[in-house]
């Protein structure tokens, strides 16, 4: 065979090459940099000027952050004490170690502060079978007895006081069971809404007055007056983000009924409630909510609050959840009527189940905003973290000193506002169905 045939001849591998590693700048932080930080040369040069700054920044926060003193017992103390250490700087957290009581439950006696602290562990366990479907179904039955469980445990007095306004919602499901056999829905639905108001009204306090006197089993009285800190901002923003939820559902599907009355209604009390500040709607509950009531009512001013910041926040969800259900598809209706659904089982089955899902990240956004908002009660004098943290600096000892208190507020907020984020990723990644 010549050379030149030999050449010619095509060259088959009879062995496999091992595997080689991938090159450098295809795996590891390498890959990651070059793809996220230097992926073009602007984006080289963002990346350098936002690591100057952020160095420029942390250079200046981090040493009076970790250089602060604690063990002070007044901001005069912290700058001797900064002086003899021979600091610049040096953030006096001494306020937060003499005053993280007050921030934390207001006035409420220190000998009680075991009440709101259980109130508050109890409250994780009642929404954890809510928000996690994988527990048992059971534990909603201490879900639904928390709140009175909870009422009972912050204001005190006597055990039948919540008892008995919880059996009034109990005469309303009876009442419901009854009539939904005999009568119509809406008939059943009617005195269902009836039925607890009218034991709140008139059988409530006697039935209460009468098992105190039977058996008299209560906790020491805790006046609103008493609550203050985060404590109260808790206490607000878990009770408006639980009562606003389903009535702002209602709101939407009320604004979206053929009904004329219902929908007139629904759309008037949204666009009211939405075009007026939620500052103006406080200091209506503060003021004015009273003249309302019957002569002698002595209506609780955080009642009040809780009240007005639920009307405001439902009337958000309202819109943010007619968003869901104006992006489903009109076939899903149309299914619904296939399978001779009526309109209740329709929305509970196929139709809220969708819209409450494309609508979760605009409720959580809502659930965010109006616990942040909570701290305008400020401004009708009850003393949430941020009307503590003046009641602070009032004070001489603490007179001048600011960035302490607002950044141990601030990361308080930080912290419950995160997780609320957090849990609606993992609710949309729970519930996505395509495959992307």
């Amino acid at each position: 065979m010549s050379e030149a045939h030999a050449f010619s001849q095509a060259f088959v591998r009879g062995e496999m090459l091992p595997p080689a590693e991938a090159p450098v700048t295809e795996r590891g932080a390498v890959k990651w940099l070059r793809e996220n930080l230097f992926s073009s040369p602007l984006n080289a040069l963002l990346t350098i000027v936002s690591i100057f700054v952020i160095w420029s920044v942390l250079a200046h926060i981090l040493p009076w952050m970790v250089n602060g003193i604690w063990d002070a017992s007044s901001l005069t103390e912290c700058r001797a004490i900064r002086d003899e250490r021979g600091l610049d700087s040096a953030a006096c957290w001494a306020v937060i170690a003499d005053r993280w009581h007050q921030l934390m439950f207001g006035f409420y006696p220190q000998d009680l502060y075991w009440r709101p602290i259980l109130a508050f562990v109890l409250l994780g366990v009642a929404v954890a079978p809510v928000l996690y479907g994988s527990l048992s179904r059971k534990m909603l039955w201490f879900s639904l007895a928390y709140p009175f469980l909870a009422v009972w445990l912050l204001w005190g007095g006597s055990v039948w006081g919540p008892v008995s306004v919880a059996m009034g919602f109990c005469a309303g499901w009876l009442a419901l069971r009854l009539l939904s056999t005999v009568a119509g829905t809406l008939a059943a639905v009617i005195a269902a809404l009836l039925a607890p108001v009218l034991w709140w009204l008139f059988a409530a306090a006697p039935v209460a007055e009468y098992l105190t006197s039977v058996l008299p089993v209560g906790l020491t009285e805790v006046a609103s007056r008493d609550f203050g800190g985060f404590m109260l901002a808790l206490v607000i923003g878990t009770s408006a983000i639980v009562l606003s939820l389903p009535l702002g559902i209602l709101l939407a599907l009320g604004r979206q009924s053929n009904l004329f009355i219902i929908n007139k209604v629904s759309v008037t009390f949204i666009e009211v409630i939405r075009g007026v500040p939620l500052i103006v709607w406080l200091f209506t509950a503060s003021l004015l909510l009273n003249y309302f009531m019957p002569p002698g009512t002595n209506f609780d001013l955080i009642v009040r609050v809780i009240i007005m910041v639920t009307l405001f926040a439902s009337a958000y969800i309202a819109e943010v959840v007619r968003g869901g259900l104006a992006a489903l598809p009109k076939g899903q209706y149309e299914a619904a009527d296939s399978l001779g659904l009526d309109y209740w089982k329709a929305m509970r089955l196929i139709i809220l189940p969708q819209a409450l899902k494309i609508s979760i990240p605009g409720i959580v956004n809502t659930f965010i905003g109006l616990f942040k908002d909570t701290t305008l009660v400020v401004f009708i004098g009850l003393a949430d973290p941020i009307g503590f943290s003046n009641l602070i600096r009032a004070d001489t000892a603490w007179n001048g000193i600011y960035w302490e208190l607002f950044i141990f507020i601030g990361l308080l907020f930080f912290i419950f506002c995160f997780f609320m984020s957090r849990y609606s990723l993992y609710l949309e990644r729970k519930l996505q169905t395509d495959h992307r």
